[in-house]
């Protein structure tokens, strides 16, 4: 069978590579979405879709003095006349337009349900009625003055503008947000009266500094940006960055000493439902105990109260947990990538991108005065017709009545231009009367006197610098500071990022008195009770205490086993007073054959003295004890045959460690020559011919060491001089003083 060639091949089709045909109609589709949907114009700040909807309100009258009209009229003359897509589409678009907690500065003002901050969806547009706010009028002023060109519509049916020439700078005032092809952009909402003041500016003066007028965004929701002035500044410098936005909150005092933190403006974006429900989950699953409850008590203003546990629990401790757990903190992105004059897609600096509104609105101006002198140069052209009329009144009046072409006698006779000799014939019998040459001539030099202004204007760039900052300070005055609209909402405060919250913050402090007995039955009494009444200290029978000690509900508990392993007992998960508590071994993995040997706070000391059975040891570090899960953690390593024998909190001042063994020989030496490490077996530190160590403690040297008596005495015996035992680490050592427990235990 023959091959085809490109002459065998059918009309219309075109033999190309797949993967450059794919490509090229991709990035055509990809052009589309980035300059026709998804990027704002930086001299607008709108997308076609918000365009077309203010076109067409534009079109059905909707000013703010008229009434309102159904949402479904709109939407109806938007996709079809302008823009052909979705209905629920365009009416999202609408909607989001009219809202007063998404947009700072609304364009639509909507009547009936639009949606709430809560997240809830607007109603159906047969219900929903709305027209144009003043921003939006004065978005679109100029736009009969030739102030934006006009073009056809996807039908050529219709015609559109190609963008809005208005003096409102709508792109950072109201901010905009897009996702297209390749690209994005995030543009929040900003304070008009400062930006107009920042244009200003810029009028005279291209490289002035907008930052000195521009302090950060301004959100609809209000707020806090508590970013330093540096990071604020270099996201504007570049265009990329963004903004750390808090909750506004306050404490209120309550009667008998209680308080409740009440947050009246969340960050811009939240969902208030989902931003309670997210504070509710924290609450449920426990992960912030110092929240007892929260409440939604808004109406039309936001009111979100939050109840702490207790009345000590600290209000910036609670509001840094939530800040950091929830939404009540969030970070706005800033990437100002919008369209130029040249339908370019580019990332701007503030500085740029107020700069380029300018540039639009001297071209504007420019625009708008052509348009002007043309309207006057017709209308002189007019006048001067009239005038003529007037002062040969009856010779026009006779020609009108005599002849069959009366238009072209007169523009032979008179001089007169197509236009005029139309407009004469066109003239009502009533307004012969007010045709009067002084009205007309003083008219006219109204007209000239202007024209000459204009077109002044127009070879000026110093008197369009003055007309300019005029009209910006006229429009800036609509939007002042001092207006209801205008103020700023969101406050720009530096502060710190919200602080890791300590586990002691997060739980109520209260004493309690730990109790571990000699089988492994653990609990914590409430209140630190007295170790040697009989009440406190009952355990079941053939049982008895092994550790007894206070603390409090905030404390972490160090457990050491004989085979070197730690683990960490938070006091406040602890059982109960009641009966003889639970075996320690089902809060953590330790095997029943593995004895426990010490008990201890983590909390109030630093270092901790280990020594094994055979006699070596070392000083470690409690943060390096610390284990994250219930398998503990390996801190020391004793040899085959030997086991972790002692476990002792090394004080501040200790310079000298005293060990004991079995064979009851005492030595002493200085803490120095011991090693301090995270983990293993450390150094001899006395050296025995049989047995093995039997205690070991640190102490400072110049106090000697005290023991208790026996007998149950409570009293103690003191050996100040312990220069008779003092030697090198791994010494013998010799006989205790005299009167040592035979216990050879230190106490």
């Amino acid at each position: 069978m023959a091959e085809l060639t490109d002459k065998d091949a059918p009309i219309g089709v075109l033999d190309a590579p797949f993967d450059s045909a794919l490509s090229e109609r991709y990035l055509v589709y990809a052009m589309s979405t980035i300059t026709a949907r998804s990027l704002p114009d930086v001299r607008d700040g709108l997308k076609p879709v918000h365009r077309r909807l203010l076109w067409a309100m534009r079109l059905l009258k909707l000013d703010p003095s008229q009434g309102y009209k159904k949402c479904a009229r709109v939407v109806g003359d938007v996709i079809g006349k302008y823009h052909p897509h979705g209905d629920q589409s365009v009416y999202d678009a609408m909607v989001r337009l009219a809202q007063t907690f998404s947009l700072r500065y609304p364009l639509v003002d909507g009547q009936g349900n639009f949606g709430n901050i809560d997240g809830d969806n607007a109603a159906a547009y047969r219900y929903t009625e709305a027209r144009l706010t003043q921003v939006a009028i004065d978005l679109m002023d100029g736009l009969d003055e030739d102030g934006a060109n006009l073009r056809p519509t996807y039908n050529g049916e219709e015609q559109e503008p190609e963008l809005f020439p208005g003096l409102f700078p709508n792109l950072l005032a109201n901010g905009a947000a897009g996702i297209a092809v390749g690209m994005a952009t995030s543009i929040p909402p900003h304070n008009a009266a400062e930006l107009l003041d920042a244009a200003i500016a810029l009028v005279d003066d291209r490289a002035a500094d907008v930052l000195q007028f521009v302090k950060g965004p301004d959100f609809p929701t209000g707020g806090l940006v508590v970013d330093p002035a540096a990071v604020i500044a270099e996201s504007y410098r570049t265009g990329r960055g963004s903004f750390r936005v808090r909750a506004r909150w306050t404490v209120e005092r309550e009667k008998g000493g209680g308080w409740q933190a009440v947050v009246s403006e969340i960050p811009f974006g939240v969902q208030k439902g989902k931003l309670i429900e997210q504070i509710a989950s924290l609450i449920n699953d426990k992960k912030l105990p110092i929240l007892a409850d929260v409440r939604d008590e808004s109406d039309a203003e936001v009111r979100i109260v939050l109840e702490p546990r207790s009345r000590t629990v600290d209000a910036g401790v609670l509001m840094d947990g939530l800040f950091r757990l929830t939404d009540l903190e969030v970070r706005v992105p800033l990437n100002l990538n919008v369209l130029d004059k040249d339908r370019t897609p580019r990332v701007m600096s503030l500085a740029e991108a107020l700069g380029a509104w300018v540039d639009h609105q001297f071209v504007v101006l420019e625009r708008r005065t052509r348009h002007r002198l043309d309207k006057i140069a017709d209308r002189i052209e007019l006048l001067d017709g009239y005038l003529i009329a007037y002062l040969n009144l009856d010779r026009v009046i006779e020609i009108i009545r005599t002849e069959d072409e009366p238009k072209q006698v007169m523009i032979a006779e008179f001089g007169l231009t197509d236009r005029q000799a139309e407009a004469i014939l066109n003239m009502r019998l009533r307004s012969l009367r007010r045709l009067e040459e002084f009205e007309i001539r003083k008219e006219r030099d109204s007209l000239d006197k202007e024209r000459a202004g204009l077109a002044a204007l127009l070879e000026s760039p110093t008197k369009q610098k003055t007309r300019m900052k005029r009209d910006l300070t006229k429009v800036r005055d609509r939007y002042g500071a001092e207006t209801l609209l205008g103020a700023r909402r969101t406050t720009i405060e530096e502060a710190a990022p919200a602080r890791e919250i300590p586990l002691e913050a997060m739980i109520e402090r209260e004493p309690i008195t730990v109790i571990l007995s000699r089988r492994g039955w653990i609990r914590a009494l409430r209140g630190h009770n007295d170790l040697s009444a009989p009440d406190t200290m009952k355990f079941k029978e053939g049982d008895g205490p092994a550790f007894a000690f206070h603390a409090q509900t905030t404390d972490k508990l160090l457990m050491a086993a004989e085979n070197g392993r730690f683990y960490t007992l938070a006091a406040d998960k602890l059982p109960g007073g009641r009966g003889f508590g639970e075996p320690v071994r089902a809060m953590v993995d330790l095997d029943g054959s593995v004895g426990v040997i010490a008990l201890v706070k983590a909390s109030g000391q630093d270092r901790l003295l280990l020594a094994a059975s055979d006699g070596r040891g070392f000083i470690v570090q409690v943060a390096d004890t610390i284990a994250e899960t219930r398998k503990g953690k390996t801190v020391m390593t004793p040899r085959t045959g030997a086991l972790l024998k002692v476990v002792r909190p090394v004080g501040k001042d200790d310079d000298y460690v005293a060990a004991i063994g079995d064979n009851r020989k005492m030595l002493v030496f200085p803490i120095a020559e011991l090693v301090e490490m995270s983990r293993g077996q450390g150094l001899q530190l006395q050296r025995f011919r049989d047995g093995g160590l039997s205690d070991a403690k640190t102490f400072v040297f110049a106090q000697g060491l005290s023991w208790p008596m026996g007998g149950g005495t409570g009293r103690m015996r003191s050996e100040p001089d312990l220069s008779a035992w003092r030697a090198a680490r791994g010494a013998a050592g010799r006989m205790p003083p005299t009167g040592f427990p035979r216990d050879n235990r230190f106490g």
